[in-house]
């Protein structure tokens, strides 16, 4: 008899939500005195209704503009909120009831928060974190080691954390939340701060790190780099909804309206007024680039090889930071499309 493996997914969201109850007044002394013995207070959903699961190994990229609830949702997946409905389950566990064996197997890096100690040097925090995660010393060591390489730690280890810049902070706040391997890694803008060399090494990092313990990872970032070069999947939201869920080549399929076509025409050949084949937006050395809408497309590249010298031609979807900008920038209407 045959028996197939069942695996659980590492997080599942069934119906979260999330509602925030503020405290509002108009401004002005009497308003002031007023709210001192009748408080008035407004509700304001966060998330609502979030359902997605993420298997176990899975990187996916976490996107929605500002405001959207992706904080708000990794911190209840952490266990730093309790949810206002629904239910989570993270490596099998509710997150906010924060027992010791769960939060020995996660990670929450948050960009804009600080986890090491001001006044003394990073390597003390790290001590101290082998101590509270009980890492046994031979594991410890070798990740040290790996992410000192890594990140170029060495000459940062005995600095105390205030005198280091932001982007050195960052690179200590990376190595200290991975010094116990944990199976999920929960990361919120991690490489804010960091420069263009460092978060490329973070990226080879984090994407080794998923291959050879099969990490489950949800990331948040603005730079869409980081997306394109770990995750193969996105999520998307907006007011706290789900707008979004699968691959990123799916999301430029159904949101965006318009292809890009470049064209390089051929030495010598007369000079073109494209503006008649779609929106010229790049034109540079006989390098012509139109913005098409996807049903036109067609008909344009047949015009133009029809009507023009053309030495090189080629159609494609906008890169994905141009994507994302036009669904921030049309969000209501994507929001009426789902």
């Amino acid at each position: 008899m045959n028996f197939q493996r069942v695996t659980v997914p590492a997080v599942q969201l069934r119906g979260l939500g999330k509602v925030y109850r503020v405290h509002e007044r108009a401004s002005g002394v009497g308003a002031a005195m007023k709210s001192l013995f009748r408080r008035e207070w407004k509700h304001i959903p966060a998330v609502q209704d979030l359902t997605f699961d993420l298997e176990q190994g899975e990187m996916v990229g976490f996107l929605g503009p500002n405001g959207a609830g992706k904080t708000t949702t990794i911190k209840m997946l952490s266990g730093l909120l309790y949810p206002s409905g629904g239910e989570v389950r993270v490596l099998g566990q509710i997150p906010w009831e924060r027992k010791r064996d769960f939060l020995k197997r996660i990670t929450l890096i948050m960009g804009r928060r600080n986890q090491l100690v001001w006044d003394v040097p990073a390597v003390d925090t790290f001590d101290f974190f082998h101590v509270i995660y009980d890492v046994p010393d031979a594991q410890y060591k070798r990740i040290f080691d790996e992410l000192v390489d890594l990140l170029e730690l060495g000459p940062l280890m005995h600095k105390p954390v205030r005198n280091l810049s932001l982007g050195e902070r960052m690179k200590c706040e990376l190595t200290a939340s991975l010094l116990h391997q944990p199976e999920v890694l929960f990361l919120d803008e991690p490489t804010i701060g960091l420069d263009v060399l460092a978060q490329h090494r973070f990226r080879q990092y984090i994407a080794e790190y998923n291959r050879r313990y099969e990490a489950t990872v949800l990331l948040t970032s603005h730079y869409m780099g980081d997306v394109e070069a770990l995750c193969r999947r996105v999520i998307f939201i907006d007011q706290g909804k789900l707008l979004f869920d699968g691959s990123l080549e799916a999301l430029v399929e159904r949101f965006l309206p318009y292809k890009t076509v470049q064209v390089r025409i051929k030495p010598g050949s007369p000079e073109v007024d494209f503006s008649g084949y779609g929106e010229v937006v790049a034109s540079e050395r006989g390098m012509v680039t139109l913005r098409v809408t996807k049903e036109s497309a067609p008909r344009v590249v047949s015009r133009l090889l029809s009507e023009i010298s053309v030495q090189d031609i080629d159609v494609a979807n906008p890169p994905a930071t141009e994507v994302v900008k036009y669904i921030y920038a049309n969000k209501a209407e994507m929001a009426a499309a789902v």
